[in-house]
């Protein structure tokens, strides 16, 4: 008796040890919420008469007097780093599941072809409900604002971790997916956040710093995931789920609101609900078209690699959870280096278009690069070299953002990401078609590979066509009726 209670405290140590730590982090996070917020209660009660006060009223709190009540407030709410944060533990939870959810669907499936069939199924699903969800998200933010719709898409998110982490049943697991991507706004969101807090001229840059805290989020998400997968495949979805209700936390107690009510547009129906009407309005942006073109050819393609990775490594490499959670790591890591540190040093000395060259001609040769590897250690090279392609989307983001006025930034933002959910839904479909029909051959077989291929290919269509778009003036601030000054030279 006295051994086995022996061998059951070894077996359980690690597990009573994770409670252990993932408790104090709760505990921790939930007291830096509350003093968070105590102290921005505080704050306001003593600068309300200010930020209530005509522009030209004194500060009774500071010498000098202060700016105008709506633009102080909006200086004082819209914080850069809160939205990075909250971006930061969203991804994090999305980290968790990515190197363990194939595995999860394999496990359920049985033979290599219906797992790839069936894993398509989730991304085809995940993908096709984030499309149809994305405009309307947008647009109910840009009447509600940005903080309410973001806090919906977390506990969406959060719910559909818990079904994932407790059935046993392929079309629960579709339900599940239908679910988080219907309320996978945060990104959406996110985006509209930045463009709300930043000036025309900083916007690729604010968007460079979505895409590192993207970035950072992967480094430790896929990562952690693959660590707790060799436990249980279950165990990264209820992780997953815990940082879903922490995130929830942090933007009920901490999230400030970005979008003002005199800022906020009434939804229009025709263009909410229907998802194309709402990418219709990115084609009337002066300047930006071919650029939207570029925009989804370069999704496309990024999604095709993402939907097939880790079915790719498994097949040709019999990588496990963590190995390719170490790998996702490194992604996110080569992502947070290039979009945070690089990024806003690069731009001003290379400008926009000799970036966006350089980074598809780039990721056009790790592309190949990774259909081509005859040995795991060249995917972790390719990776770390193709740095400038991780600049890419942030970069065509900012160009096609400047070109939308700031009351609509919402419904811009929310129509560019109903292009990557489309992407989503494509991506899957063609990708692991091709790859359950390469799934029979020996793992030396450079066909296995074709799904890299066709995404360099659409690479190489976007270069051609950004050689053509970058041609024409850089696209400039669209008129609002706030000031708005400069922009970001392209050449």
């Amino acid at each position: 008796m006295a051994a086995d209670c022996l061998r059951w405290l070894s077996d359980h140590d690690r597990t009573w040890r994770y409670r252990s730590e993932a408790w104090s982090w709760i505990h921790y996070s939930l007291f830096v919420s509350l003093f968070l917020d105590h102290s921005r209660a505080a704050f306001d009660r003593q600068h309300r008469t200010c930020f209530n006060a005509a522009p030209a009223s004194p500060c009774p709190a500071r010498r000098g007097g202060c700016p105008s009540g709506s633009h102080a407030m909006r200086q004082y709410q819209a914080s850069l780093p809160f939205i990075l944060i909250t971006v930061f533990i969203d991804v994090l939870g999305i980290g968790l599941m990515l190197p363990v959810l194939p595995a999860l669907v394999g496990e359920l499936a049985g033979s290599p072809e219906q797992q790839s069939y069936w894993y398509g199924a989730l991304l085809v699903t995940f993908g096709l409900a984030q499309f149809l969800a994305m405009p309307w998200l947008g647009a109910l933010s840009d009447r509600y604002g940005r903080r309410p719709v973001l806090l919906l898409s977390i506990f969406g998110l959060g719910a559909a971790y818990l079904i994932t982490a407790t059935t046993d049943s392929l079309l629960i697991l579709v339900l599940s997916r239908l679910l988080s991507g219907a309320t996978s706004a945060s990104f959406t969101v996110a985006n509209a956040y930045v463009a709300d807090i930043t000036t025309p001229a900083e916007r690729s840059k604010g968007f460079g710093a979505i895409g590192a805290a993207f970035g950072l989020g992967f480094i430790a998400g896929p990562m952690l995931g693959g660590l707790l997968a060799e436990s249980s495949l279950r165990l990264p979805f209820w992780v997953a789920a815990g940082m879903a209700l922490l995130n929830w936390l942090y933007g009920w107690f901490v999230l400030p609101e970005s979008l003002p009510p005199e800022r906020r547009v009434p939804i229009r129906l025709a263009s909410s609900a229907n998802p194309f009407a709402a990418m219709k309005h990115l084609s009337r942006l002066e300047g930006a078209a071919g650029l939207v073109v570029v925009y989804a050819l370069v999704l496309l393609a990024q999604w095709l690699m993402h939907s097939t990775w880790v079915l790719y490594t498994s097949f040709r490499f019999d990588w496990t959870p963590r190995d390719n959670g170490i790998a996702l790591c490194l992604f996110g890591l080569t992502s947070a280096l290039a979009q945070g540190l690089l990024l806003g040093r690069l731009l001003p000395k290379l400008g926009e278009n000799r970036l966006l060259a350089l980074g598809l001609g780039s990721s056009i040769v790790a592309s190949a690069g990774y259909g081509m590897a005859g040995q795991p250690w060249m995917l972790y090279v390719l990776i770390l070299c193709n740095l400038l392609a991780f600049m890419v989307a942030p970069l065509l983001q900012g160009r096609i953002s400047r070109a939308a006025p700031e009351s609509l930034q919402g419904l811009t933002q929310g129509a560019l990401n109903a292009i990557a959910s489309l992407s989503t839904v494509i991506a899957p479909l063609i990708g692991t078609t091709v790859l359950a029909w390469v799934a029979h051959l020996p793992a030396d077989d450079w066909r296995l590979g074709s799904t890299f291929f066709i995404s360099g290919l659409l690479q190489l269509a976007a270069l051609a066509l950004v050689w053509h778009c970058l041609r024409a003036p850089a696209v400039p601030p669209a008129a609002t009726g706030a000031a708005s000054s400069g922009r970001t030279h392209p050449d």
